[in-house]
């Protein structure tokens, strides 16, 4: 259904609707005040001009800090760095945290990370089920990590399946993981 929002451009309205329930839910958890929340966005959502009105407003309404508001960008919506820059720019002023998802497997260019204001990359799946077996997903994932740490980045490693690889991924120092 996600991509029949996109086409028919209500992608916008669905996703101001998700955002604001999930602001909402987290901030009403009293007893876990520690809880981050991620969201992610579509590309549609991340050139629209209100988006940091949309943002504000969820996060105003809800209660919900800004730092604990994580938003999620494929590296896809990436290829056009002037068009997205200034709404990421002000989402960081406001003090958003910004992730690249899945990185490593779209449009991956050094001079993103070099451009944009991004605090977190999310080490796609792909790369973190052959560890530590294949050779080439642990360096992968070795240079992954250790470049993000050199640019002071937060590292969440996807689709952690085995004791092995989170093992793995400890080692190395990746900050977070997650399951698939």
């Amino acid at each position: 259904f996600i991509w029949l929002a996109e086409e028919t451009k209500l992608i916008n309205t669905v996703g101001e609707w998700a955002l604001r329930a999930a602001c909402t839910e987290v901030a009403t958890a009293k007893h876990i005040e520690w809880l981050k929340l991620s969201v992610n966005l579509a590309a549609r959502q991340l050139t629209d001009k209100g988006l940091l009105e949309v943002v504000e407003r969820a996060l105003q309404d809800s209660g919900l800090a800004a730092d604990r508001l994580t938003l999620e960008i494929t590296e896809s919506m990436l290829m056009h760095v002037s068009d997205v820059l200034p709404n990421l720019l002000k989402l960081k002023d406001i003090g958003v945290s910004l992730a690249i998802d899945d990185f490593g497997t779209g449009y991956s260019s050094l001079n993103y990370l070099k451009k944009l204001p991004v605090d977190i990359l999310k080490l796609d799946r792909t790369f973190v089920t052959g560890i530590p077996a294949e050779q080439r997903d642990t360096n992968i994932a070795s240079a992954v990590i250790a470049m993000a740490h050199e640019l002071k980045m937060v590292v969440v490693a996807e689709g952690i399946e085995s004791e092995a690889q989170l093992a793995f991924l400890r080692d190395n120092g990746c900050h977070v993981g997650q399951g698939f």
